[in-house]
C-alpha cells in the first residue's frame, strides 16, 4: 500500500501561474530594430534626466561654503 501526497492548493496555484507565464512567453517576440532603438533612446534619456537632477541636488550640498550656507 503506497501513501501518496495529497494534492495541495499551492500545487494548483503554481500550475496555474506556470501556464500564465508560458502563455506570455509564447506571445512574446523579439523587437524590431526601430522598436529597440526607440526603447533604448527613451531609457537613456531617463537615465540622463535622473542623473542631472541628482547632480543639481548634489552641487549645492557639496559647495555649501561657497554658497553661504
Amino acid at each position: 500500500m503506497e501513501i501518496s501526497k495529497p494534492e495541495t492548493k499551492t500545487n494548483v496555484i503554481h500550475e496555474e501561474l506556470f501556464r500564465k507565464y508560458l502563455r506570455v512567453l509564447k506571445l512574446a517576440r523579439t523587437p524590431t530594430r526601430e522598436e529597440f532603438i526607440k526603447i533604448a533612446t527613451v531609457a537613456a534619456a531617463g537615465v540622463l534626466l535622473i542623473g542631472m537632477i541628482g547632480f543639481l541636488i548634489f552641487i549645492p550640498f557639496e559647495h555649501k561654503l561657497m554658497l553661504g550656507f
